[in-house]
């Protein structure tokens, strides 16, 4: 939705471009009819320079400024025509087969075509084929009031069809190639969750592994006491059960979410990462010049091995964007561990988002993945005070205590 303030701007801005637009017809009026010799060279000049008129009706509306486009240059061929040949039989003399028609009608079809490209740039393709027709039509039309004769008519002719299809070309070639780098962005930023997943996918698998030889050594350990020491066995299903449950739990909230993936990432496969090693983040970003400063809210306390490993893994990227697209020389992070939820907030002083390139766009969603697949909550954005901020929510379990 459009902020209270941008309906007023944008209506004003909209009326300014049309009234800009009717400015360039008053003064293209004035200047074919109040110029008595024909316009070339810097005579041409006058009903050049009020095309800047037209722009911003041009970029905020291609089509209707086309038509108003259209109609202005043929009647402007028409006037100019009909007003040097009115002039020249007033003094006796017969009218030439051209006129200074041919000038004012080669500027408009400039401008024309130049618009052609705009639209072929930024709408369907469909509509800019019709434009560019419909243009085409008109100015050919017109042509028959500056050449008289067949072959000026077909030199006309050829000359307007060459410049028409020059510029729809361009002008596509330039919406093509922006749209295939919008798609180049939207693949490179699907890659980067894919990747995120994989590599959470292969932690999860160190992890669970982890816990299921854990599960199967006490599992024998039970086996072999049973009958001698029930108390011992009694602990060892104890602690089958407190890793079991704790598993599954972990399992639940983020293998549900993990689709299949092709390998095609150089993830490590050693022991999954917690918060426990966040003083070795801090010891490589003082090495790279950047200093952090850890503060934690509330009593640390155990976590499950998902949330440890998420938290770090956002921590961790956060820092590096820090240190290679920020510029700050210091970045605070702020982990407060409540009762219901860990909150991660990461800030710095550095350039905001005008520092922020697309490899770290794509980190920014490797973050924000790792938090979704918990049913956690991100943010990340400028600060009004300067720097950036990212802020991450991760639920806990209801049995964490």
């Amino acid at each position: 939705m459009k902020a209270p303030l941008d309906a007023p701007r944008s209506l004003l801005a909209e009326v300014l471009a049309w009234c800009s637009g009717i400015a360039y017809v008053v003064l293209l009026y004035v200047v074919v009819l109040n110029t008595g010799r024909e316009l070339t060279g810097m005579r041409l000049l006058p009903a050049a320079l009020p095309a800047v008129l037209l722009l911003p009706l041009v970029l905020r509306r291609p089509l209707p400024a086309l038509a108003l486009l259209l109609t202005i240059s043929f009647a402007a061929t028409v006037w100019a025509e009909s007003a040097m040949a009115a002039g020249q039989r007033a003094m006796g003399i017969v009218p030439p087969a051209q006129t200074q028609a041919w000038q004012i009608a080669s500027l408009q079809a400039v401008l024309t075509d130049l618009t052609i490209g705009w639209i072929a740039a930024t709408r369907s393709r469909r509509t800019a084929i019709v434009a560019a027709l419909v243009a085409l039509g008109v100015q050919i039309g017109g042509a028959g009031y500056y050449r008289a004769g067949s072959s000026p008519f077909l030199a006309a002719l050829v000359f307007l069809a060459l410049l028409m299809v020059t510029t729809w070309t361009v002008g596509y070639s330039v919406r093509e190639r922006r749209q295939h780098t919008a798609d180049l962005r939207v693949r490179a930023a699907e890659q980067a969750v894919v990747a995120e997943r994989l590599r959470i996918a292969r932690e999860l698998h160190d992890m669970v592994a982890h816990s299921i030889g854990t599960i199967a050594i006490q599992a024998g350990v039970g086996r072999r006491v049973i009958d001698t020491q029930p108390s011992e066995a009694r602990n060892a299903l104890a602690a089958i059960e407190g890793t079991s449950r704790d598993t599954l739990a972990g399992l639940r909230r983020m293998l549900g979410a993990l689709r299949q993936t092709a390998p095609g990432d150089g993830a490590p496969l050693g022991p999954a990462p917690g918060l426990a090693e966040l003083d070795v983040l801090v010891e490589r970003a003082l090495d790279a010049g950047v200093r952090v400063e850890i503060e934690w809210r509330r009593e640390r306390r155990p976590l499950p091995g998902e949330i440890e490993l998420s938290a770090y893994r956002i921590i961790q990227e956060a820092i590096t964007n820090v240190v290679r697209h920020s510029g700050a020389p210091a970045c605070r992070v702020t982990i407060d561990c409540q009762e219901d939820d860990l909150f991660i907030e990461i800030t710095d002083e550095g350039r905001g988002l005008s520092g922020l390139p697309g490899a770290a766009g794509y980190g920014l969603t490797g973050m924000r993945e790792r938090t979704a697949l918990l049913h956690g909550e991100f943010t990340a954005g400028s600060r009004p005070e300067g720097g950036f901020v990212v802020a991450a929510r991760l639920p806990l379990p209801v049995a964490v205590t």
